[in-house]
């Protein structure tokens, strides 16, 4: 189960983020940054990130991990990193060897794909993780890293798809209606989903809380993806979009992490009806 522990001043600790340039690595710098002391990282070169003292260039093929959490020193680090896989592995490997010899904690963004090859059921916490896909592996090894450390040295938070106002997947889906070029939707497909600002929350909580150990940060309940897209869309505006089905399976197959231990307080709890209405501001 979690550990629990105290409320904190901004000053009681210094958070990293991995990728604070990124979608989600930036939402959670938003949320943290007036509670904790923060940093996040870029690697492509934005005026925003580079006049900002709070974010330092990283780019994780060229850098050395170890030398920038030294020149930090965080007690949470919440890796938000994208881009090369080999990279990507790498740097947490380092991490392992920085989070052994210090006083500091990881906090893993990883994915419901590191359940993908298990079509037939939602995913709970401790469930054995099996992946067709090349990211679901990546997340898995990952994963299997931070299970080898003392569990008050990590977080693993599975996510599922996510949806806001700037996500990658609504301006995605307004760029197709605008161009008006098909929307895939998998008829077939359960999902539980969330929303950026919700996440951003619940993992606030996490780390403000001292909590440890793996966490589904998703909606409590399950959705088929045509109908949840079908409403996000009629939120964004009246519209007559051309959908393309896709069938890759002929029976349902479930993509879905759902709590069940470490659950959080009702009030960070969400449905994914309450994305489409208080998430989806469009």
């Amino acid at each position: 189960m979690a550990e629990d522990g105290g409320k904190n001043e901004k000053s009681s600790k210094k958070v990293l983020i991995l990728g604070g340039s990124g979608f989600l690595g930036n939402a959670i710098y938003k949320e943290l940054c007036n509670y904790f002391n923060t940093y996040g990282t870029y690697c492509s070169a934005r005026r925003s990130f580079e006049d900002n003292q709070q974010f330092l260039k990283y780019d994780m093929q060229e850098d050395d991990i170890v030398r920038l959490l030294e020149r930090v020193k965080p007690n949470i680090i919440v890796s938000a990193l994208r881009g090369s896989f080999a990279a990507q592995i790498q740097a947490h490997q380092h991490m392992m060897e920085y989070l052994m010899h210090h006083d500091c904690a990881l906090f893993f963004l990883s994915s419901a794909n590191v359940f993908d090859a298990y079509s037939k059921f939602p995913s709970y916490e401790y469930d054995k993780t099996l992946s067709e896909s090349v990211y679901g592996r990546l997340k898995i090894k990952i994963e299997n890293m931070l299970l080898r450390l003392p569990k008050s040295k990590m977080a693993i938070l599975r996510i599922p798809m996510v949806f806001g106002n700037t996500s990658p997947r609504i301006r995605e889906m307004k760029s197709y209606i605008w161009k008006n070029e098909p929307i895939e939707v998998f008829p077939n497909l359960i999902i539980n989903v969330t929303s950026d600002d919700r996440l951003t929350q619940q993992i606030h909580y996490l780390i403000n809380r001292n909590k440890r150990g793996i966490f589904h940060l998703g909606s409590e309940d399950l959705v088929h993806h045509e109908d949840f897209i079908k409403e996000v869309i009629d939120r964004i505006g009246t519209f007559n979009p051309i959908y393309k089905r896709v069938y890759t399976t002929n029976e349902e197959r479930y993509l879905a992490v759902l709590p069940k231990h470490n659950l959080l307080p009702k009030n960070l709890r969400v449905t994914y009806q309450e994305i489409i209405d208080q998430h989806l501001v469009i």
